[in-house]
């Protein structure tokens, strides 16, 4: 039997992955990453790189982020400590969900990492602080292959829960989309 259950979302190849725990008087135990019971998500890709954030006002919004190819990369963002309202857009040239959007809900106690695609942008919104994110990335950091877009741009209408009470300079810098955007190569 698996311990860890493989949803898919609305966007092609992402997916809510969520642990089966196991609790007893000592506690709980459960299973956060199994690279063979990922097989069909990750295929021959390797977690390359673990990484941490941790936000911590309530209405905070991080992200849209990605990678241009050849530095392109699947993430696995799991939330450790308060609640984040999870973004994933697709922004994969020729892909049928071009430029739509999903989201989920992470918060520890359920147990759960979302899986985003190579080719979607990310981001999150602090429901409750402080929000702890542990990122898993199958492929090395590439500053130069870094993009992004602005969470608040009129072409995504990203519905955040909240209003946003803080976010980088740099992510409310990323520039709206235009009709010549067609997206990033897979």
């Amino acid at each position: 039997m698996n311990s860890l259950r493989i949803d898919p979302l609305a966007l092609e190849g992402a997916a809510l992955v969520t642990s089966n725990p196991c609790r007893d008087e000592r506690g709980t135990f459960a299973r956060l990453f199994c690279e063979t019971e990922l097989r069909s998500i990750l295929g021959e890709r390797r977690i390359v790189s673990v990484n941490f954030s941790q936000t911590n006002m309530v209405g905070a919004v991080r992200g849209l982020h990605f990678q241009y190819r050849p530095h392109g990369e699947t993430k696995l963002v799991r939330c450790l400590a308060g609640r984040v309202f999870d973004v994933i857009v697709d922004i994969r040239t020729g892909s049928s969900t071009f430029l739509h959007w999903t989201n989920v809900v992470l918060e520890p106690d359920k147990f759960q990492m979302v899986v985003i695609p190579e080719g979607c942008a990310h981001g999150f919104q602090v429901l409750e602080s402080p929000a702890s994110l542990l990122y898993l990335h199958t492929a090395p950091h590439a500053p130069e292959a870094e993009g992004g877009l602005c969470p608040i741009d009129p072409r995504l209408s990203i519905n955040w829960p909240l209003q946003i009470a803080q976010m980088s300079v740099r992510d409310q810098s990323f520039p709206h989309l235009t009709d010549d955007f067609y997206g990033v190569a897979q």
